[in-house]
């Protein structure tokens, strides 16, 4: 077999991580190239003869495997080998490849926590240039604005978009050691302590520059994905807690595919069976302490970007217009339509969406989708993209014993944070859940880090199709009669910093009446704050007023009910505005829709 054809893989585990391993090493084989030999050799300072053993025993005929004792080449360094939490310092094996491995140009490294879906030596054989490493943008720090804070003014990247998870690399050993890449790290080892990631911020620092982005495929962790299919799939990296052998995991089915063919089988059923509440909990504290840490590191560093003072913002043209748009609108009296482009709808059907989660892989998106939702809604707050200057009337949520309906002024993207932000004030907060009532075309066809939340975050879209509506219909009864909230916005239009309260559609107060439940309104007033956006307008600080809920009469119909609910929620906000603006609620229109 010639030079060209041998892929030296590199690993580095202890005896804990030797059944992870060995899923990772079948899942390789299954999918390898017969035209390839493959060299495995597996870094370590504390593997038992036994593991070893029963790690060389899933053979095949291109496949080398050897284990490699590195006690004697860390010596020196590694009481200063900083860890944290569940890591080993077999994390920092992979910085010493390159002086390790003269006789090699290039070299995987890859963690232990993943499977293979494609021929490895796919990655190999990407063409690498006079970059030292090439990797995948890190999914954690994509997700995690304070991550990204912290990569980029901490570890000093230019953009957190180029940071790369250390896992899965594709290492130019040659250049590397051209570099000095070893005699570099051992410097910055004695100079600087990375204590969010360790060993990947070293890589980071080091390599700024010479890094080759490889697509996301490469290096998917457990994380939903608009724009990755399960079919492209050619790397799962189970990273930090997403381990299928402790919790229910996205993707986990490829896991339990290559664990079901080795030895250590039972092994693993046994570490995910005895793995306890309070294991699972601690996983949890790992994750948001981690976060602290990276902001409290990021906070000691502080920010040189320039800040424009409100007289160097000039007003978005894009703003402008939108605003002639409302001021027409309202003339016609045509409150319903929205004054911005939606997304292209596409038509829902019925098997494309699980309204209640039953789904495992539904209830997985849910909850890491409102774990990124609850740090995005913290950040926009802590960058004043947000600013919520008082809650008025929380009682009235705090006493809802049953299901109710949640109906509220739409005028801003971020208004349902706004929302949220009042739930997790609550006392109903752990004990209910807040289901989002959004349109089809934001289901469906919103793209980025919102259309993720549009399709995960409890939330119920409405549907072009008989079918679908009537799933959510039932859908809508079973989380009302169970006792859970639902927002939804009557005036069925988004008008952007619209202060006035719109006419109101009947579709809310039905469901509330056919469900016996009651509907709370809210109404959010809003001033302009010192805060200039980047539109040129001041952000609007808001006052969200909760009022008294809006019982169904037992002695009237469902369409008096409604008629009545619509027509007490319509009373309460014009109040509401009529008392904070101290100006009567008038419209420019020629219609009379004030009791429409």
């Amino acid at each position: 077999m010639s030079q060209e054809n041998t892929i030296p893989i590199f690993f580095a585990v202890d005896n804990s991580y030797v059944p992870i391993l060995a899923v990772a090493l079948k899942s390789i084989m299954e999918n390898a190239s017969k035209n390839n030999t493959y060299l495995i050799k597996v870094l370590y300072t504390n593997i038992s003869e036994k593991n070893m053993a029963e790690i060389k025993k899933i053979k095949q005929s291109n496949f080398d495997i050897e284990f490699v004792n590195l006690n004697y080449y860390i010596d020196e360094v590694k009481d200063k080998l900083y860890t944290r939490d569940y890591y080993t310092k077999t994390t920092y094996f992979r910085l010493f490849i390159p002086n390790l491995y003269p006789q090699f140009d290039k070299a995987l490294y890859l963690d232990a926590d993943i499977v293979v879906l494609a021929d490895i030596a796919e990655l190999y054989n990407q063409e690498i240039g006079d970059n030292l490493v090439a990797a995948v943008p890190d999914e954690a720090v994509k997700n995690t604005p304070e991550f990204q804070t912290y990569v980029e003014r901490v570890v000093g990247v230019t953009t957190y978009k180029n940071y790369f998870n250390a896992g899965i690399l594709l290492m130019n050993l040659d250049e590397l050691r051209k570099f000095k890449f070893q005699e570099k790290f051992l410097y910055l080892l004695e100079t600087v302590k990375y204590t969010v990631a360790q060993d990947q911020d070293y890589l980071n620092r080091l390599c700024k520059g010479r890094v080759k982005i490889l697509d996301a495929v490469w290096d998917k962790m457990p994380m939903p994905s608009e724009n990755i299919t399960d079919r492209e799939l050619k790397i799962i990296h189970y990273n930090l807690s997403f381990k299928p052998w402790h919790n229910p995991t996205l993707y986990e089915d490829f896991f339990w595919k290559y664990a079901k063919q080795t030895d250590f089988i039972d092994e693993i059923k046994k570490i995910r069976e005895n793995y306890t509440e309070e294991q699972r909990f601690q996983d949890m504290k790992t994750g948001e302490n981690l976060i602290k840490l990276a902001q409290k590191e990021a906070d000691c560093v502080g920010n040189d970007l320039d800040m424009k003072e409100e007289s160097d913002t000039k007003k978005s043209e894009d703003r402008l217009k939108i605003l002639k748009k409302i001021e027409e609108l309202e003339r016609k009296g045509e409150f319903d339509k929205d004054v911005e482009d939606d997304p292209p709808t596409i038509p829902l059907m019925p098997e494309e969406i699980d309204y209640l989660n039953e789904k495992l892989s539904s209830r997985v998106k849910t909850k890491v989708a409102n774990r990124i939702g609850e740090r995005f809604l913290d950040d926009i707050i802590k960058n004043k993209k947000l600013l919520i200057k008082e809650i008025k009337g929380i009682e009235n949520l705090n006493s809802l014993e049953s299901g109710a309906v949640i109906t509220c002024n739409h005028f801003n993207p971020f208004d349902v944070f706004a929302i949220e932000k009042v739930f997790r004030e609550s006392e109903l907060r752990g004990r209910k859940t807040l289901y989002k009532v959004i349109r089809e075309g934001n289901y469906t066809n919103f793209p980025g880090l919102y259309g993720f939340f549009f399709r995960n975050c409890d939330t119920l879209p409405l549907s072009s199709n008989g079918e679908t509506m009537k799933e959510f219909m039932k859908a809508s009864d079973t989380i009302l009669k169970r006792g859970d909230l639902i927002l939804i916005y009557p005036e069925q239009s988004l008008w952007w910093n619209y202060r006035k309260p719109k006419p109101l559609k009947q579709g809310a107060f039905r469901i509330a009446a056919r469900n016996g439940v009651p509907v709370i309104p809210i109404f959010i007033t809003m001033e302009d704050s010192n805060f200039i956006g980047e539109d040129g307008f001041a952000i609007q600080e808001y006052t969200i007023n909760i009022g008294s809920a809006i019982y169904p009469n037992e002695k009237l119909s469902e369409k008096e009910n409604t008629d009545s609910m619509k027509e007490k929620n319509t009373k309460y906000c014009k109040n509401v505005y009529e008392k904070f603006y101290k100006t009567p609620l008038t419209y420019t229109t020629e219609k009379d829709i004030v009791n429409a």
